[in-house]
């Protein structure tokens, strides 16, 4: 495992968003500059993960489904910025090993518990509901969840986002983080509650292409 690929790919990332973006970013500073957490996000677009690596303070280990991975260059991609395969269908104890072992090396664990892109009717924010298992792994572990917001991420699948005039406008929220305290489907309910108030809390700072 190493981080140098992952910061060689935000450095070539960096010029591309910077020039044909003018984000909001709300909350940073809730996100813990040292020790294990896991990051919550909802899932809107496959730009979500160049996006947060972006905004997020931290070098983030992705969690991604095994589909992904059965696309040779993409692995190779994923693996080699510490991304690796869950598999959604079944409980995978090989991978919630390696999530709770990278957490006990001090290191920040990024999950998407909508399971997959998920936009409008079919978002945790209109169906209040998401994969059951982030709750007990951070309770396993004991380390917080940090709630994470994306907003309007799928612009970039537009070729016209990317020219330089800062136009294509996009949000990121980071909100509290919630303690690995009490039962593990507690804890995921009050991520359902806090992902909800704190996009209503990012709206409140950004006129959405679409809600």
């Amino acid at each position: 495992m190493s981080d140098l690929f992952y910061r060689a790919l935000w450095y070539a990332g960096f010029p591309a968003f910077w020039v044909s973006s003018s984000p909001v970013v709300v909350g940073a500073e809730h996100v813990p500059r040292s020790g294990p957490f896991i990051l919550a996000a909802n899932h809107t677009s496959p730009y979500d993960i160049p996006l947060l690596m972006r905004h997020a303070p931290r070098l983030l280990d992705f969690v991604s489904i095994t589909e992904v991975f059965k696309n040779p260059f993409v692995a190779w991609l994923y693996g080699s910025m510490n991304a690796f395969p869950l598999d959604r269908s079944r409980p995978d104890v090989a991978a919630v090993q390696v999530i709770l072992r990278r957490l006990k090396q001090g290191r920040a664990i990024a999950m998407f518990p909508e399971g997959g892109f998920r936009r409008g009717p079919e978002s945790v924010f209109a169906t209040r509901r998401i994969r059951p298992g982030i709750g007990r792994i951070a309770s396993l572990a004991q380390v917080p969840i940090v709630p994470c917001v994306l907003i309007d991420t799928h612009l970039y699948s537009d070729w016209t986002s990317w020219m330089p005039f800062k136009r294509t406008r996009y949000a990121v929220g980071f909100g509290t983080p919630i303690r690995p305290d009490g039962d593990p489907s507690e804890i995921e309910v009050k991520l359902v509650c806090d992902l909800i108030s704190l996009r209503e809390a990012v709206l409140t700072r950004f006129q959405p292409h679409e809600n």
